[in-house]
């Protein structure tokens, strides 16, 4: 009698790595939330995710430390109340892994000034903060480019305005592997197809940010239900009162787009919605949906804001693991540049 031979065991595939961070530089827009973050959530099950509060990159601005502390810990339990799952993702603060300075160091040196002097992002803060143009602000890209490649990143989701720094993380770890031989994945941009401008609410040609001068230009996610429609039905529009998607029509362009996200429908689906029915009653529906949709959020943040001991069992335990991965990186670098060990 013949044996059967056990089957082989397929070997998982391994899965791209994404890496994406955000500043606490205080509570995050609706922007910030349909343009970036709710989409790394949804990333989790297909990609192997790294997610830090990158605090570091804060200190281009003079922080106030007692702020500054209180920002972190804020922005990492929004993470987690936004769908962050640190048992599906590597979630940390990034001050907590001294791998990421070390390594902009040594990328530092493999940046030319020229390159830096370029970052429209570098012009645009120091004419906003003519009092503080510090080294750091100079060298932001360069820090960005290393928490990038510490963890051999696949894909990074940006924004359109952050596609310049991509490029140059690319350009630097293209030049690097080059001097030294293959050390670094080159990584690539991932762009989602909607939803990846989120514009102000009182200038709709400009993004949605919490420095807008208007208040009614942004919503936090932490907004309340009644701030959220009450700032939807101030929202610009145009004098058509038409539902409708094109070119002319910012305001209503982006309050379709914001209403797509988050109900999933397409713009001929709201057109026909709302077809024959005034602004006044596309903002009201817009603003509604929005808060709706936020409340499980703001729910989350208040239960995980308040056990201060959870939080720091997760950023802990993410720096650890964001210290070993890293750390396998910067072996592989110190060894290519010649570094003893």
């Amino acid at each position: 009698m013949q044996e059967t031979q056990p089957a082989a065991t397929a070997v998982p595939a391994k899965k791209p790595v994404v890496f994406s961070g955000i500043q606490p530089t205080g509570t995050m827009t609706l922007g910030n939330y349909l343009g970036a973050v709710r989409n790394w959530v949804q990333m989790q099950d297909d990609y192997d995710c790294i997610y830090p509060i990158v605090d570091m990159h804060s200190l281009t601005i003079r922080q106030e430390p007692k702020v500054l502390r209180s920002n972190i810990l804020n922005a990492f339990a929004l993470l987690l109340a936004c769908g962050i799952d640190p048992q599906k993702s590597v979630t940390f603060i990034q001050s907590h892994v001294d791998n990421h300075a070390v390594l902009s160091w040594v990328l530092g040196c493999s940046t030319q000034f020229g390159e830096l002097s370029r970052m429209t992002q570098f012009k645009d803060k120091s004419a906003k903060h003519a009092d503080n143009i510090n080294a750091g602000l100079f060298t932001y890209p360069v820090l960005m480019a290393a928490d990038i490649l510490l963890y051999q990143t696949d894909l990074v989701p940006v924004g359109v305005d952050q596609k310049q720094h991509l490029e140059l993380t690319r350009d630097v770890a293209i030049r690097f592997n080059n001097l030294y031989g293959n050390t670094f994945k080159v990584p690539e941009a991932y762009i989602p197809k909607a939803g990846a401008k989120i514009m102000s609410l009182a200038d709709p040609t400009k993004k949605m940010s919490k420095s807008d001068e208007n208040p009614n230009g942004f919503i936090t996610i932490l907004d309340p239900a009644d701030t959220i429609i009450r700032k939807f039905k101030r929202a610009v529009t145009d004098s058509e009162a038409q539902v409708v998607y094109r070119e002319g029509k910012d305001g209503i362009n982006n309050l379709m787009t914001i209403y797509s996200c988050v109900t999933g429908k397409t713009m001929e689906e709201i057109q026909r919605e709302f077809d024959g029915k005034g602004y006044g009653d596309f903002k009201l529906a817009v603003g509604e949906v929005v808060a709706d949709h936020l409340k499980p959020i703001r729910e989350n943040f208040a239960r995980l804001s308040a056990d201060k001991g959870y939080l720091e069992e997760v950023y802990r335990r993410g720096a650890q693991q964001a210290q070993q991965r890293s750390s396998r990186t910067m072996e592989k670098v110190f060894r290519k540049i010649g570094f003893v060990r």
